[in-house]
């Protein structure tokens, strides 16, 4: 597998698919032709389906120049590859002096036909969560002891810098107040439901704070502001919501969130190899499923769970999202995707609970779960 640190992206949202993955490609194939005196995209299936929506165009122009760019949509065409395909064309003098295709497969990450099933960082031997588990078992470590022996030094500057987007993101999400962009005129409800929850006390209050976490960080996605894949843009508010409630309630230290972000990344990294988080190739299953996996795993180890319960509610966290489809109004990430965000936000917290109460035997495994959401 690769290192976790290819599943923690800090850009700007609102779809790391749409997006990041298309504007990373448009800076690439910029540095190969930087003196064309104008360029073509051509955005195939998802990409053109939902583009606008995702401001696919926006991110383009950022890059490329919008009075020296074409862009034409064709939703109805797919390419062999990935649903996510897009093709850039440059001229100079009215000739063509290259093209691209190429494919946003989730994550902001691009590939193309030279490297499609190609793992770019390879850090770890292990592939899936079995491997994981006998390590664990065989060498008396946990997840995230598994990341520091086999990442370098630097991950942790890396996760720390990740945690601190994390929490910036959410900061900057109760503060903002207002309508959304876009044609849905959604108002942002991050500032009044953590009025509200702080208001309100007990159980109800516990969990209105954890919906305001993960409605702060999708609603700033949503506006196009900073936030950290994990593992996309559209499902950037689970982690983020579970780590700083959990720390908030138990008073758990920056190093300790910090490891559970590492141990997040692993789970997430055994989804995105074995299966896949592109939500226009798998559904959003593949999006906010694995979000709930890695922030069920997540918080089961900052609650003090072993490697089997840690596991098993990681395997809930992606089981009860099978079958869950992407279904944007309008292509925009609003509806229903950031209700989504402060729902799977609590499922994970449930998850979490369930498996430290159990002592982590089940009978269908992690990897089943990612195997069967793959199909």
């Amino acid at each position: 597998m690769e290192s976790v640190r290819d599943m923690y992206t800090i850009g700007f949202g609102p779809s790391s698919s749409h997006t990041m993955g298309p504007q990373k490609a448009a800076e690439e194939f910029m540095k190969k032709f930087p003196h064309a005196d104008y360029f073509k995209v051509i955005l195939y299936s998802s990409l053109a389906a939902t583009g606008k929506g995702h401001l696919t165009d926006q991110a383009l122009y950022k890059v490329l120049g919008n009075k020296k760019t074409i862009i034409e949509w064709q939703p109805d065409i797919t390419l062999p590859l990935h649903p996510n395909g897009m093709e850039f064309f440059a001229y100079f003098n009215s000739e063509e002096i290259g093209n691209w295709k190429v494919y946003s497969v989730g994550g902001g990450t691009i590939r193309d036909e030279n490297n499609f099933k190609v793992v770019e960082h390879v850090v770890y031997e292990m592939n899936s969560m079995a491997e994981l588990l006998d390590f664990c078992d065989k060498t008396g470590r946990t997840f995230w002891e598994i990341v520091d022996i086999y990442e370098d030094n630097s991950i942790w500057d890396y996760l720390e810098k990740v945690w601190q987007a994390m929490k910036n993101a959410i900061h900057s999400g109760l503060n903002n107040e207002g309508v959304l962009p876009g044609n849905l005129k959604i108002p942002r409800k991050a500032a009044s439901y953590n009025m509200k929850a702080n208001h309100i006390g007990n159980v109800l209050g516990g969990i209105g704070i954890a919906f305001s976490y993960a409605l702060a960080v999708a609603e700033e996605n949503a506006s196009g502001n900073t936030v950290v894949t994990a593992p996309t843009c559209g499902s950037a508010g689970v982690l983020p919501a579970v780590l700083l409630f959990l720390k908030h309630t138990y008073q758990i230290s920056d190093v300790r969130i910090i490891r559970a972000i590492a141990t997040a990344g692993l789970i997430g990294n055994i989804i995105k190899t074995n299966a896949s988080i592109s939500g226009a190739e798998v559904g959003c299953q593949g999006e906010i499923g694995t979000a709930c996996a890695m922030a069920s795993g997540a918080a089961a180890q900052l609650l003090g769970g072993s490697p089997a319960q840690i596991e098993y509610a990681a395997e809930m966290g992606m089981e009860h999202h099978l079958g869950l489809t992407c279904d944007p109004i309008g292509g925009y990430v609003q509806i229903p995707c950031i209700e989504r965000n402060a729902i799977a936000a609590a499922r994970s917290l449930d998850c979490a609970s369930y498996s430290l109460l159990s002592d982590g035997k089940h009978r269908i495994t992690f990897d089943q779960v990612v195997e069967t959401m793959g199909q």
